[in-house]
């Protein structure tokens, strides 16, 4: 059987259309003589006068059924559209033939074609010419299939989506559907593509008939809310999951295999996003000059590639890692509408203060978004002296270079760690946000003086950003191929957590919104507990979880305890209530700053700890004077908080 469908195959489309049209001719012509059969009651041998006639119905169906697109269309591939289509064609082609037919006299006369022959002749010739290519497409399926045996699928969304990605499933030959699931009461039982559509109750009953292992997720316009419902659903089967991504994700065009992904913390969070402000988001960008910090890091990559859509004058960026500012100026020269001729991509650090304001002078910069800092919390609490001269005096540096620059608005990336601190990294985000308070505060009133521009300083504190560098999903999913064990630092630690187009944008529209020493806080909806996540991460990969109450699971879940200077659970505000702004997602909060006479004083202390390397001296300046910072205490099994977004199992998920 194989043999024969891989020969036939190889016949050129022309071969294998005409082969079509003789069969079609052959069925025309057996229904016609099995109509006659039928009507006379016995066995039929047709008058040559009959046979000419007979001759007719293919002549006249041929053509309908090519202008149809019958024989375009390719039969291995036939859904039930195409085979509506047919049925039509039939039809049509029959009621031509019965006017032909009656005006050439043939009706009831020496040929003998009653109304009951046509109506007979009807019905056969449409159950033949469908069935016929039903026949064929099993034909051609049936040896394809065992191909596939152990790489059957479900596809989930029975839509223009789901139907696009079957038909790329078929051509790929390393998955099979077999399936829709969709809980659409109208397409319920119905066949899209050849295969039937069943609702989510049914799943139990595929996956033991079919051997799933699978379920694809093909609903791009599902809100995510619908999305979190949906997979959280499929938790409770034994199947992986696998998703294409939202509409606003993918590019107009046929889905591809390549879009599927796996799933993501973010289709759990069952969180929608807010349409941007788009006023917001050009205000301090289109026709200006843009400065990024830390422009190839995760936040500041994504922050540059958003820019560069909002038509700036020029982008400027800076970054001390060769290979990162290779990476993000290569992807921005390949991104349209971006002038590669605007893009300025500069090796260096924010600490070399020459550098940076001979960068803001020669492009006279309008607007820093300053992303660049050290932030993985257990390297800097290792690593405290370069982590606060990075992050504090690199944000110093770039403030004071701004004001003698003329530069109108700065951003400071900021951090959920820099509440109540309890390690180095948070508490010198925490330094750095005083920093710009203060020097705002020292400017005031922040309108121009003798010409010179004073910037509108302004902070955005969010927490986890997914798939960040150092984030726990991508670690999970490495976790999970190796066979485990997944590692979680403690049993009740938990996490806000956003994707990083969402946070670069938020940021960009939090900007646009200061007045000068604004602290804006991202609205991250609820916490992810780590240890919900690292189960859910496991069960939509068609595993288990290996656990005393399930000895024979797949992935072991192990506890390694917190790590050094690690919280159980992130804050984002200090103690004041924040209020709203024009944006539903940003919050703006005023909190306690010190005057810049005695923050100078302190940063003094700071610079000299650091010039001898006292590192105890330096730690001891940075964890006192930030607000509300304590040494790691947490209760053992302190209950997760009620509100608060989430993280990564070891809080390392990097911000930017």
């Amino acid at each position: 059987m194989q043999k024969t469908v891989d020969q036939l195959n190889q016949f050129s489309p022309l071969a294998k259309r005409l082969a079509v049209i003789s069969l079609d001719t052959i069925l025309l012509l057996a229904s016609l003589w099995l109509a006659y059969a039928i009507r006379l009651d016995t066995f039929f041998i047709p008058t040559p006068q009959q046979i000419l006639t007979g001759l007719t119905a293919p002549l006249v169906a041929v053509p309908v059924f090519a202008l149809s697109g019958l024989y375009r269309a390719v039969i291995r591939y036939l859904g039930e559209q195409a085979l509506w289509v047919a049925a039509k064609s039939v039809t049509i082609a029959t009621l031509l033939w019965a006017i032909l037919i009656e005006f050439t006299g043939l009706h009831g006369g020496i040929a003998g074609i009653s109304h009951g022959t046509l109506f007979v002749y009807w019905a056969l010739s449409t159950v033949a010419i469908v069935g016929g290519r039903l026949m064929i497409r099993e034909l051609f399926w049936h040896p394809v299939r065992n191909r596939y045996k152990g790489n059957n699928v479900l596809v989930y969304g029975a839509g223009e989506a789901g139907a696009q990605l079957v038909q790329a499933l078929w051509h790929t030959h390393d998955l099979y559907p077999v399936a829709f699931i969709d809980n659409d009461k109208h397409l319920r039982n119905r066949e899209v593509l050849g295969l039937k559509v069943y609702p989510l109750s049914q799943l139990n009953r595929l996956i033991e008939h079919y051997g799933i292992k699978e379920v694809l997720l093909a609903i791009p316009q599902a809100s995510r809310a619908r999305r979190s419902e949906i997979i959280r659903q499929l938790q409770a089967y034994p199947v992986h999951a696998r998703v294409l991504p939202s509409v606003s994700e993918i590019a107009r065009g046929k889905v591809s295999v390549s879009d599927l992904r796996e799933v993501e913390v973010g289709d759990l969070l069952g969180r929608n996003e807010v349409p941007p402000n788009q006023s917001l988001l050009t205000r301090n960008i289109t026709g200006k000059t843009v400065m990024v910090t830390g422009a190839g890091g995760s936040i500041g990559s994504e922050l540059c590639r958003q820019i560069a859509r909002l038509n700036p004058n020029r982008l400027v960026l800076l970054d001390n890692s060769e290979h990162a500012l290779y990476q993000i100026d290569r992807k921005l020269r390949s991104q349209e509408p971006i002038n590669a001729q605007r893009v300025e991509p500069i090796l260096g650090s924010v600490l070399t203060r020459s550098l940076v304001e001979h960068l803001l002078e020669k492009y006279r910069v309008d607007t820093i978004y300053h992303a660049a800092a050290y932030k993985h919390v257990p390297l800097v609490e290792t690593n405290e002296i370069e982590g606060v001269n990075n992050n504090v005096f690199g944000t110093l540096v770039m403030a004071e270079a701004a004001i003698k620059c003329g530069v109108k608005t700065f951003v400071l990336v900021s951090s959920d760690k820099a509440v109540r601190p309890t390690n180095i990294m948070g508490a010198s985000k925490r330094l750095s946000e005083l920093v710009l308070q203060a020097l705002n505060d020292s400017l005031q009133p922040p309108a121009p003086v003798g010409g010179q521009v004073r910037p509108v300083f302004s902070m955005v504190r969010f927490g986890n950003v997914l798939d960040s560098s150092g984030s726990v999903i991508p670690l999970f999913r490495e976790q999970i191929r190796a066979g485990g064990p997944i590692t979680v630092t403690h049993a009740q630690v938990s996490r806000y957590f956003m994707s990083i187009p969402e946070a670069a944008q938020l940021v960009l529209q939090a900007g646009a919104m200061a007045t000068g020493g604004d602290v804006f806080v991202l609205d991250m909806g609820e916490p992810v507990r780590i240890m919900d996540l690292a189960r859910q991460m496991v069960e939509l990969s068609g595993l288990t979880v290996l656990d005393e109450n399930n000895p024979d699971g797949d992935i072991r879940i192990e506890l390694t305890g917190l790590r050094s200077g690690e919280k159980l659970h992130e804050e984002l505000l200090i103690g004041n209530s924040p209020t709203g702004t024009e944006h539903p997602k940003i919050l703006r909060a005023k909190e306690k700053m010190l005057p810049w006479a005695e923050l100078k004083k302190l940063l003094d202390e700071i610079r000299t700890a650091y010039e001898t390397v006292d590192v105890e001296r330096t730690r001891q300046l940075v964890m006192s004077h930030t607000d509300g910072s304590k040494p790691m205490a947490p209760e053992p099994d302190a209950p997760p908080p009620v509100v608060t977004p989430p993280q990564a199992p070891g809080d390392q998920p990097a911000l930017h």
